[in-house]
């Protein structure tokens, strides 16, 4: 393998096709797949060779990149890839699985003779096209070195939880640190919901505790968003947030926690999608606070 390794990324949605990109630009070999060729199609125009199937994309790769919608999405799409995966190749995993799919998904890779990287991101839309994601990593340190590029492109830190990848301490840190994400948009939306219903002017609210110990930079992100109408494209979807957030209380649950937060949250997002604002930001959130028209 070169300095630089060759990388196949099966997923190119908002998060995929940012870090595709930002791998070409550091000048890595790039094969990228998606679903939904269309999507994947304007990578090329960066170097990347868009691919009809996972095996083309994977074939002879020295890093597997996935980034897909959920952990059973990930396998059935890696069962696809397997003829072409190259034993001993390392296999990056940063779609937001959870927890209780790490075991199969490290068996897989175990079945396969690869290096299992539980490696999911934090960041969304912005971050992941500047090329400064978190990336949150646990697998072995045999196969760091073709990795170590990979993160470097995507991402401005990488943070290892751990040397085993099947254990699944990157993605329970991930869904630490989502569940304080999906909280506070959540809690932004339905501050912004009362303050409408009682005719509050939200700057007054900004303005009361502008620089103070609740003011806070994601809380203001997030109003923008909604007050300016930026809901598309999203920077992180209403359907997407909703996977994490029951993500999140299922593996509470089966950690003995009660996480009654997380679980309003979920509910909030389903709302919000079954009113039409599935494929809007997340923090379209907001219009599950009201019966009536938006």
């Amino acid at each position: 393998m070169s300095d630089k390794p060759t990388v196949g990324v099966l997923g190119t949605g908002i998060m995929g096709a940012a870090m595709a990109r930002n791998l070409c630009r550091a000048g890595l070999e790039v094969r990228a797949w998606n679903r939904t060729r269309e999507k994947a199609e304007p990578l090329a125009a960066d170097g990347a060779r868009v691919t009809d199937t996972p095996a083309e994309a994977v074939e002879g790769a020295d890093v597997v990149l996935t980034m897909l919608y959920d952990g059973n999405t990930v396998l059935d799409v890696m069962r696809e890839a397997a003829p072409a995966l190259r034993q001993g190749a390392a296999w990056a995993q940063s779609t937001t699985a959870g927890t209780e799919l790490i075991t199969d998904l490290a068996a897989f890779a175990r079945e396969h003779g690869l290096l299992f990287y539980d490696a999911p991101v934090l960041g969304t839309k912005e971050p992941a096209e500047a090329g400064k994601l978190t990336v949150l990593a646990a697998g072995p340190e045999e196969g760091r070195a073709a990795v170590g590029p990979v993160f470097d492109a995507v991402g401005a830190k990488t943070l290892w939880t751990g040397e085993d990848g099947g254990a699944g301490s990157a993605s329970r840190l991930k869904l630490v640190a989502n569940s304080w994400v999906l909280a506070v948009t959540a809690a932004t939306g339905e501050t912004l919901a009362l303050a409408k219903g009682l005719g509050v002017d939200p700057a007054h609210f900004f303005e009361l505790i502008d620089g103070g110990p609740l003011d806070m930079g994601y809380l203001r992100a997030k109003s923008k968003v909604l007050l300016d109408g930026e809901l598309t494209p999203p920077s992180f979807a209403v359907t997407t947030a909703e996977k994490d957030a029951r993500l999140i209380v299922a593996a509470g649950r089966g950690s003995g926690v009660r996480l009654d937060v997380a679980e309003a949250t979920a509910e909030r997002l389903a709302r919000a999608a079954a009113r039409g604002h599935a494929d809007e930001d997340m923090a379209a959130a907001y219009f599950a606070s009201f019966d009536g028209e938006d």
